[in-house]
């Protein structure tokens, strides 16, 4: 039994969870880890095995005040873990690492993929928009993360391809916690064919068969460049990742490898709309909603084939569902008003 708790959303209701799953494993941010465990939610006494992910960037030094705290509580752990694609300086005191053994599953000199292509591609003006629009053209249906280094850069990127016509889903760390839900949610199901993104989605999405990375914004770290381009070519699939460069910009000393320049035609049309949209039901597994009624639902009183319908996601309060995008006005009219499972529900489109 596993459950997850983290920030966004209120830890009232993730309390009643533990007490109705009684998890026998937790994922969670350290912040809402130490709420829990400050009210006495979650016992630490029988806490054995603690595996920080990410452990580089968690125990950076703006971490280090509430992974202290947490791992303090902890006193009865007996075995730690810590993961990440790349290393970190220094592991502190407070961790209690006192004999580590280190298994490294990398190649040391193949950091990055082989079965990532890089490829750099030129931009005449300082501003890069343009530039990025003829690679998206390029690129097609494919699905695409585009990286930047600052929120507003994110939001005035992914509107400026809205107005292009691109269907693009943002994510950044200013963004409310179900505005990133729904963004993830999108992108993941083929709802949303791009995602601009800051580093924020650099770690811990595992989210398959993503085919681009495109560097708008030159990571400074060699450690950030290969976090962002891990996105892509994840198990044994293919990916490419592209420098997007401006007039005097070139490629990070630190990229190893050949990189080619990507040759691209000068009339390319944007890309198909996805096929698919998103729904979002509020109700969820708390409510003892399974993916059978959801398709049930969807059927009887929204007129879908089975067909029609792509990956759900049925979470503890809520459900995410991926319907063909020419059906959903004609969905959401006919099961208004409509329960599911003889309760009462909101069911709207994510935008």
């Amino acid at each position: 039994r596993s459950m997850a708790c983290y920030g966004g959303r209120p830890a009232m209701e993730e309390h009643k969870l533990i007490k109705q799953v009684k998890p026998q494993v937790v994922f969670g941010t350290p912040g809402r880890l130490n709420d829990h465990l400050d009210k006495g939610n979650l016992s630490p006494y029988n806490v054995r095995l603690l595996i920080i992910d990410e452990f580089d960037k968690c125990l950076a030094m703006g971490f280090h005040d509430e992974m202290r705290h947490l791992i303090d509580k902890l006193k009865g752990v007996k075995r730690r873990f810590l993961l990440s694609a790349t290393d970190a300086e220094e592991i502190p005191r407070f961790v209690n690492m006192h004999s580590v053994v280190a298994v490294d599953f990398q190649n040391k000199e193949e950091q990055v993929s082989s079965r990532v292509h890089i490829y750099k591609v030129y931009s005449t003006e300082k501003d890069k928009l343009g530039a990025l629009r003829h690679l998206l053209c390029h690129l097609g249906e494919g699905s695409s993360v585009v990286f930047l280094n600052y929120r507003d850069a994110v939001e005035r990127v992914a509107n400026y391809l809205r107005e292009q016509g691109f269907v693009v889903s943002s994510f950044h760390g200013g963004m409310e916690q179900k505005e990133r839900e729904d963004a993830l949610y999108r992108f993941s199901n083929g709802s949303a064919n791009v995602l601009v993104s800051t580093d924020l989605a650099s770690r811990g999405l595992d989210i398959p068969n993503i085919d681009s990375i495109i560097h708008y914004h030159l990571h400074e770290s060699e450690e950030g460049y290969i976090h962002r381009v891990g996105r892509t070519a994840r198990w044994d699939a293919k990916g490419n990742a592209f420098f997007l460069l401006a007039p005097g910009e070139d490629v990070p000393e630190y990229v190893n490898g050949k990189v080619e320049e990507y040759a691209m035609s000068d009339d390319v049309p944007a890309p198909a709309q996805p096929r698919m949209a998103t729904l979002y039901i509020g109700k969820g597994k708390k409510d003892k909603l399974s993916k059978g009624d959801i398709v049930g639902f969807l059927c009887k009183k929204g007129g879908l084939q089975a067909s029609d319908i792509g990956h759900i996601d049925v979470k503890e309060r809520y459900t995410y569902v991926a319907v063909v995008k020419q059906k959903v006005a004609h969905v959401l009219r006919q099961t208004a008003g409509e329960k599911i499972k003889g309760i009462k529900t909101i069911l709207e489109e994510v935008r």
